[in-house]
């Protein structure tokens, strides 16, 4: 019997990742021309081009976009079994994670996350994936291989762990109205405010403390990103709530912004981290989530 080259899954999946022939060579360590060659004998085990040209790019057909989650999860899963045990052998990992998270996280623990692997792990690399609207089972299905979030919404058997309480304040342009007189809540609700949310909300937990004080909000503009927010806010009389991450160690703030307290009793916010059973015993998983714990536990610390 013959047996299929199953190293052609593992290029396909770099190649379904990447989109492209020069970046799947880079992250396989071959040569342009070899990638091309091993996407040949891809498209004809599969009887299908996969990926074809489009203008300077090349975008996946419909057979390769159907490819692309199971054959992702299923290379995830051989190389998990086929790895070293013990920690050292992480020094030596070659792997790359997909992590959905918002951009508040990214902003706060990003670079960090990235010198830690570039002093422990060097080569494994790490793909942020942006929160989405209708796509809450990205776990199960293997879309992501670790999700970072407050959500709750969560398939039942995902595990989970809290990594950190944040607050939410507020920013504004430092020469804003609001900063003339004490901030009360009144004077919160006064000033047109933008609004993050992956699903489009107009409303959330501060509008609720609001009502309680017979007070409403005017939100002007829903915005997708707290980084695409934070660029609306120039030049604007706008107010925005956003996580106290963009606060934490060195803050992300744009030049000419300030941040203040909302005058709200609003309760914390729990950031978690959550997977799918199956990479629970995962010793580059593993790695991976402890690592991503201790970042947290370090900047909670008093």
């Amino acid at each position: 019997m013959d047996y299929p080259d199953l190293n052609l899954l593992i290029a396909l999946d770099a190649l379904l990742q990447e989109e492209s022939v020069v970046g799947a060579a880079r992250r396989m360590d071959l040569s342009p021309p070899a990638m091309s060659r091993t996407l040949g004998r891809i498209r004809g085990v599969f009887g299908d081009p996969i990926l074809v040209p489009a203008g300077r790019k090349m975008v996946p057909t419909p057979r390769a976009q159907e490819l692309r989650d199971p054959i992702h999860s299923l290379v995830s899963q051989a190389l998990g079994i086929m790895q070293p045990a013990g920690e050292r052998a992480i020094r030596t990992l070659r792997r790359s994670f997909t992590i959905r998270a918002n951009d508040s996280f990214i902003v706060a623990f990003g670079a960090r996350l990235a010198r830690h692997l570039r002093d422990t792990a060097p080569g494994v690399s790490v793909r942020f994936a942006p929160e989405v609207g209708d796509d809450d089972d990205a776990l199960r299905e293997g879309h992501v291989d670790l999700f970072i979030g407050a959500t709750e919404t969560l398939d039942a058997e995902v595990r989970v762990q809290a990594l950190i309480k944040t607050a939410i304040v507020c920013v504004a342009r430092e020469d804003h109205a609001i900063f003339a007189n004490e901030i009360t809540p009144h004077a919160f609700a006064a000033y047109e405010q933008i609004v993050v949310s992956r699903r489009g909300r107009l409303s959330g937990p501060i509008d609720a403390a609001l009502v309680h004080q017979d007070l409403r909000r005017k939100v002007a503009l829903v915005a997708p990103t707290f980084s695409t927010a934070l660029l609306l806010l120039a030049g604007s009389d706008l107010i925005l709530p956003l996580p106290d991450l963009y606060l934490l160690g060195t803050p992300h703030l744009p030049v000419g912004m300030r941040a203040f307290p909302i005058p709200l009793d609003l309760p914390p916010v729990t950031l978690r981290q959550a997977w799918h059973p199956r990479f629970e015993t995962d010793t580059a998983h593993r790695w991976l989530r402890e690592m991503i714990r201790d970042m947290c536990l370090v900047e909670s610390s008093p």
